[in-house]
């Protein structure tokens, strides 16, 4: 989920990862803050220079997510989770670097509260997407799939499911049950690269997915899986449900419920119409 925060006044573009549970972070925008660079992009490439040459291996271990520029537009950024933020901030002189410290920290703080209240989570969630021109209808579905989806990462970690591959591996079998398409599959379909699908899917593709996420939750409730293999034959089972349903859906209508629109298309769908 894709935010934008502020430091001292200043945009820091950010997205709050669901699954990762972690905050990453523009990093150019991070050195514009702390060092007043004009040119903030030159100051980077020079200090991942400097940092390969000393042996660390810090900028090599980030990623990089699509992140809207001030021409408007979705560019590949570096970006970085709160953890190597600090350890970089050792790397740049900076008389903001305690303030930003503490900023950091606060925003990790104002994360964990809004897990404890939900309504502090809900709230952020509905402005963040009413601001990327979501409709009303699409925000609603998406809110109840991340609550769908929370249940579900519960149970798995009940049943000893790991977080990361093992819950990767449990999804793409979901994935692949109810639309046919691995999650990578499907993300081609869309166009995607380093989006979030769930986020690009129209109301009906999330209806099907909560419906296949619910499903297995509640067949892992009764058969309490007690190993991976018994968990992905569930996974299986609970996304072929929502599989028959899109298939069924499909009879009717003769439409596919897949659809390759990913959100710019459809907010420009919906900007049309308006």
């Amino acid at each position: 989920m894709s935010n934008i925060k502020l430091f001292e006044h200043k945009k820091i573009r950010s997205h709050w990862n669901v699954e990762d549970e972690k905050w990453y972070f523009s990093v150019v925008d991070i050195i514009e803050v702390l060092t007043d660079s004009p040119r903030p992009r030159k100051y980077w490439n020079a200090l991942k220079t400097k940092l390969k040459e000393e042996g660390s291996q810090l900028s090599q271990n980030m990623g990089q997510l699509k992140m809207q520029s001030e021409d408007g537009k979705m560019y590949l950024t570096d970006v970085a989770d709160t953890e190597q933020l600090f350890r970089l901030i050792q790397s740049i002189p900076s008389p903001k670097a305690e303030p930003f410290k503490q900023w950091l920290a606060k925003t990790g703080y104002e994360r964990v509260e809004e897990s404890q209240d939900p309504e502090l989570s809900i709230d952020l969630a509905m402005e963040n997407y009413t601001r990327l021109g979501y409709s009303k209808e699409w925000i609603n579905q998406r809110l109840k799939s991340i609550e769908v989806r929370k249940e579900l990462t519960d149970e798995w970690e009940s049943r000893g499911v790991k977080k990361g591959q093992e819950f990767a591996t449990l999804t793409d079998i979901i994935t692949q049950a109810w639309s046919g398409k691995t999650v990578k599959q499907y993300k081609q379909h869309k166009n995607l690269k380093k989006e979030n699908l769930r986020d690009n899917m129209t109301n009906l593709e999330l209806v099907l997915n909560m419906l296949a996420e619910a499903t297995t939750k509640e067949i892992s409730k009764e058969k309490k899986p007690k190993n991976l293999t018994e968990n992905k034959l569930i996974a299986k089972q609970g996304g072929t449900i929502a599989g028959n349903t899109r298939k069924a859906i499909e009879a009717k209508t003769g439409k596919k419920v897949v659809s390759s629109a990913n959100a710019k298309r459809l907010i420009a769908s919906k900007t049309k119409k308006k």
